[in-house]
């Protein structure tokens, strides 16, 4: 389906207004202090000084100088921010007044304007069952509105499964050094060639090993509960498949509802087993004040 460019812009500046609106003092605040000085980058070498920590040593220089020298590091002086957004058939979903692809792009560029104000460098990949695009991290204003149109774009019509592995495998390729990465999806994986819960859950704690993983996960409250309507068609957007239910079954609508909290429950395990922060968002309620209990947890995890 084609996308409508006058309707695209519409929205982008919706979201311009709505996350400048949003964005304090005291959020970007707590972005400062919850992300600067999480790693640490070389500086230089210097002659060892009696109470030095003998575990900085730089025993190449010293060997060729005969000399004991240290490494000196300093805190990064900026950050990379990446944006891992799931834009397959599902996240076009929505049975409000918003679909879990616009909560995305909202939210991905609420983070990504917070991070620019911060003097960071922000980045996006977009995937579904494949990489759909990849925006190299920069810094400017400009670039935060882009991230959200294309988060849009790609999901105006979108179609395909969702394969997390293999967005992360692309990630771990291309950023070699330690990122802020937001995994931003509904955590769904019912296309034709989707791999099983197991295989994204172990890319994720491998990648969490070398970057500082948050996943935000996107749902909309019709997932979880259907109605009463009747004989309903319903559609498999990631697969196309087409299933004739009839919601004015108590047992269906029973088993429905038990199935869809069930896997809630199970992805809810899964992100506190790994000890990973994140964000559990959906489409009809605001998310501000999650984004600030996540900065303040982060925060006291510091402390």
């Amino acid at each position: 389906m084609a996308v409508d460019v006058n309707e695209l812009m519409a929205k982008v500046g919706r979201i311009r207004i709505l996350t400048n609106r949003l964005i304090d003092d005291e959020l970007s605040g707590n972005y400062h202090s919850t992300f600067k000085g999480q790693g640490v980058e070389f500086d230089e070498v210097r002659p060892y000084e009696v109470g030095d920590d003998v575990r900085t040593i730089d025993w190449n220089v010293t060997a060729r100088t005969g000399m004991p020298y240290i490494k000196r590091f300093s805190e990064e002086r900026e950050l990379t921010i990446l944006f891992l957004v799931d834009v397959s058939g599902s996240q076009s979903y929505g049975s409000g007044g918003r679909t879990k692809a616009e909560l995305a792009a909202e939210v991905t560029a609420l983070l990504a304007l917070t991070a620019i104000r911060n003097q960071d460098k922000v980045g996006l990949v977009l995937f579904s069952d494949r990489i759909v695009k990849y925006i190299p991290p920069r810094k400017g204003r400009d670039s935060v509105m882009r991230l959200a149109r294309e988060v849009l774009a790609a999901s105006d019509g979108a179609e395909g499964g969702t394969d997390i592995a293999e967005a992360l495998k692309f990630l771990n390729g291309v950023q070699k050094r330690r990122a802020v990465v937001f995994l931003v999806s509904d955590f769904m994986t019912s296309g034709r060639a989707a791999r099983p819960r197991e295989s994204f859950e172990r890319m994720i704690c491998a990648t969490a090993r070398h970057h500082d993983m948050i996943c935000v996960s996107v749902s909309d409250p019709a997932e979880g509960a259907l109605p009463d309507a009747g004989l309903v068609e319903l559609e498999d957007p990631e697969t196309g498949d087409l299933v004739l239910v009839d919601t004015s079954s108590p047992r269906v609508r029973r088993e429905f509802a038990a199935r869809a909290a069930e896997d809630a429950e199970e992805l809810a395990r899964f992100f506190l087993k790994s000890g990973m922060d994140t964000l559990t968002l959906s489409t009809d309620r605001p998310y501000i004040d999650e984004v600030r209990a996540l900065f303040k947890r982060r925060a006291r995890k510091r402390r």
